[in-house]
């Protein structure tokens, strides 16, 4: 089985959870998530499947889009609303104009230092490690970039006053942390009471589908589900190889081409040689792996084998004659 499902994370599973049990339903033999989302998190996660694993670095480094929601006037042990109350403050009168002073401030690039509750690693143990025991370390702060950030009052009886916030970032954001230096910037402490992941590289939360909605499927509407391995790597431009120079990249020799004919140097591409199948013209071209481009040299990245390449053929053909996924189960 390969391909990447894209699961709507329920709230209070972590993501190895939520993996373990989308794996257990497909039945399937190789799986991964592409970075995990907290217990707390809801939203957007690409599970990858088989071929689909050499492939989940690139969303591992992709922009994300979150929706959070700050209470304000209490910091957290955790800075989410996992933790116990560690400080509490009075808010001051949230104004439009005091959201767009902070809009402008976090917006752009940044550094964080992240938080003692994350899964990053200090001497081969998870913070998250450290901090249980009551230990805390020295990290090393982060550049991070807040591409597009919005801010809004909003109600939740959780706090005296809280704010929604819609986050566009780099890799490596940590919200909580962005939740807490907002919350500093105004001077009351916050922390997160609700976060979800709305989008990561390309993939939106509503292509999503459920644990509950998935269990309920037959075999052939989960398997249905599974988007193409190479919608990992479609926002790059794609490079069509003959059969003879197909066999030697995927054999890991370079192609070299004439001026432009790859692309740009330093480009990343997707590439795709002759099916392996039939032979009919109707099928579609065999997906073969990712390359990058260098002085006018196709140089090999990650590449699928000619089995997986074979069994990803014949898959689409079947799910091409196989009903698809009901949208009401899907979403």
């Amino acid at each position: 089985m390969h391909g990447v499902l894209l699961l709507d994370k329920p709230l209070g599973l972590s993501s190895n959870q939520a993996l373990q049990k989308a794996k257990w339903l497909l039945r399937a033999d190789k799986a991964g998530h592409t970075g995990t989302l907290d217990p707390l998190a809801t939203g957007v996660l690409p599970l990858c499947f088989g071929a689909a694993t050499k492939f989940s670095q690139l969303q591992l480094d992709a922009d994300k889009t979150y929706e959070a929601v700050l209470l304000l006037g209490q910091k957290t042990s955790t800075a989410d609303a996992e933790g116990d109350v560690i400080e509490t403050r009075p808010v001051p009168a949230i104004t439009p104009e005091l959201l767009a002073d902070l809009t402008r401030r976090f917006t752009g690039a940044q550094t964080q230092v992240p938080p003692m509750y994350s899964a990053l690693k200090k001497d081969g143990k998870a913070l998250y490690e450290y901090a249980r025991k009551g230990e805390e370390v020295e990290r090393d702060a982060r550049h991070v970039t807040i591409y597009k950030l919005e801010m809004a009052p909003a109600q939740d009886p959780r706090a005296p006053a809280a704010i929604k916030i819609i986050v566009s970032c780099s890799k490596g954001t940590y919200i909580r942390t962005l939740g807490e230096d907002i919350g500093e910037a105004i001077g009351c402490g916050a922390h997160l009471g609700s976060l979800r992941r709305l989008e990561t590289g390309g993939y939106t939360d509503s292509q999503c589908v459920s644990l509950p909605a998935l269990e309920a499927m037959s075999e052939t509407e989960r398997e249905a589900c599974l988007l193409p391995v190479q919608s990992l790597v479609a926002a790059f431009p794609s490079v069509t190889l003959s059969a003879d120079d197909a066999g030697r990249f995927l054999s890991g020799l370079r192609r070299r081409g004439s001026p432009g004919q790859w692309g740009p140097d330093s480009a990343m591409v997707q590439v795709y040689g002759p099916s392996t199948g039939s032979g009919q013209a109707t099928e579609p071209p065999a997906f073969l792996g990712s390359a990058h481009v260098t002085a006018d040299e196709l140089i090999p990245g990650r590449l699928l084998s000619p089995i997986e390449i074979q069994d990803m053929l014949l898959a689409s053909a079947s799910l091409a004659s196989s009903p698809a996924a009901p949208a009401a189960l899907a979403h």
